[in-house]
C-alpha cells in the first residue's frame, strides 16, 4: 500500500512516521509513505494556494489549482482506491471504516486548512471525506496522521502478532476487556483468579463478559443485541 498526504505543512507529519508500528511498516516494505508539499504545485509566484472567499466571510480558503494539479500529478503515476479529505464535517470515522480502507490499496489524503478547501475540489476530486471527531483542529495533518496510523497497523505483517489487531476495541463492536500482566500480585493488588486457572474456555467466558459489560457501561451506544 501507498499512502501520499497533501498538505500546506508538511513538517507537522515528521514525527508521527518516524517511529513505532508506523515505521515498522514502511522499513518491511508494507507501506510506503509520501508527504507532498501542496505548495510545490502552485503556479503562484508567491507559492501562495489560498485566498478569500467569495461572499465576504473572515478567513481564507484553499485555492483550486495546486491541489488539482497534486491529485492529477499522482494519479498520473499509479491508481488510487480513494483521495480522503479530511475535514470535521466527513464521516466519523470508525473501526469498520479503518478495515475497509486497510484493503482497498493506495490512497491520497488531502488535510485542510484555513477554513478549508474550495467547495468545487470536494465536488469533483474527492471519493471520501473522514472526521476524526467533532472538534476542529488547525489543520487535517493531525487526522491525516491519526487515519495512517489506525490503517497501517492492520496491514498483515506490520504487527508481530496479528491476532493481536483483531481482539481490539471495537473490532467486534465492543470495547476491550480489562488486561493483566506479571506479576500476578502486586502492592495487595491481584490479578483475577479466572486469568490464571490454565482453562481457556473459562477465561474467553470471562473475557467477553467483561468486554460487554464495559461497553455498556462506558459506551452504550456502541452495545446492542446485534454485536453480541
Amino acid at each position: 500500500m501507498r499512502i501520499d498526504i497533501l498538505t500546506v505543512v508538511p513538517r507537522l507529519l515528521d514525527g508521527p512516521f518516524a517511529d513505532s508500528i508506523v515505521r515498522r511498516g514502511q522499513d518491511k516494505g508494507l507501506v510506503e509513505i509520501h508527504v507532498h508539499n501542496i505548495r510545490d504545485w502552485s503556479t503562484d509566484k508567491h507559492k501562495k494556494v489560498d485566498d478569500v472567499p467569495f461572499g465576504g466571510n473572515a478567513g481564507m480558503v484553499m485555492t483550486i489549482q495546486p491541489i488539482l494539479d497534486a491529485i492529477e500529478s499522482l494519479k498520473s503515476e499509479r491508481n488510487y482506491s480513494d483521495v480522503i479529505y479530511l475535514t470535521p464535517d466527513g464521516e466519523r470515522l470508525h473501526q469498520g471504516m479503518v478495515n475497509q480502507l486497510s484493503i482497498r490499496g493506495n490512497l491520497i489524503m488531502l488535510c485542510g486548512h484555513y477554513k478549508g478547501v474550495d467547495q468545487r475540489v470536494r465536488d469533483h476530486l474527492i471519493t471520501r471525506e473522514i472526521s476524526i471527531g467533532d472538534y476542529v483542529l488547525s489543520g487535517g495533518e493531525l487526522a491525516a496522521a491519526v487515519l495512517t496510523d489506525a490503517i497501517v497497523r492492520l496491514i498483515p505483517g506490520v504487527i508481530g502478532d496479528e491476532q493481536s489487531a483483531l481482539t481490539d476495541s471495537f473490532q467486534d463492536g465492543l470495547l476491550a476487556p480489562p488486561v493483566y500482566t506479571r506479576p500476578a500480585e502486586y502492592n495487595g493488588w491481584k490479578v483475577p483468579e479466572i486469568l490464571r486457572s490454565g482453562d481457556h474456555a473459562a477465561v474467553q467466558k470471562w473475557l467477553e463478559s467483561e468486554a460487554i459489560e464495559r461497553t455498556q457501561q462506558r459506551r452504550p451506544d456502541l452495545f446492542s443485541e446485534d454485536s453480541l
